[in-house]
């Protein structure tokens, strides 16, 4: 998703998108080192999702994603 969806998002649905991608970046770190997993790639990706998500939080903290 992209930032501009995400801040559309509430904070409640921001932590609920958090707590899936980091199940999500569990589940493909045990397929890589099971040698299972084919996009690579997928786990950046989600690392960078989880950071969004975790920046947009921060800002609404702050009062400034208003």
């Amino acid at each position: 998703m992209k930032a501009k969806e995400l801040r559309a998002l509430s904070e409640g649905e921001l932590l609920e998108k958090e707590k899936t991608l980091r199940e999500e970046l569990l589940n493909l770190r045990f397929q890589h080192a099971t040698g299972q997993l084919e996009n690579v790639a997928r786990i950046s990706q989600v690392k960078k999702e989880i950071a969004r998500i975790k920046t947009i939080l921060r800002e609404k903290g702050l009062g400034k994603g208003k």
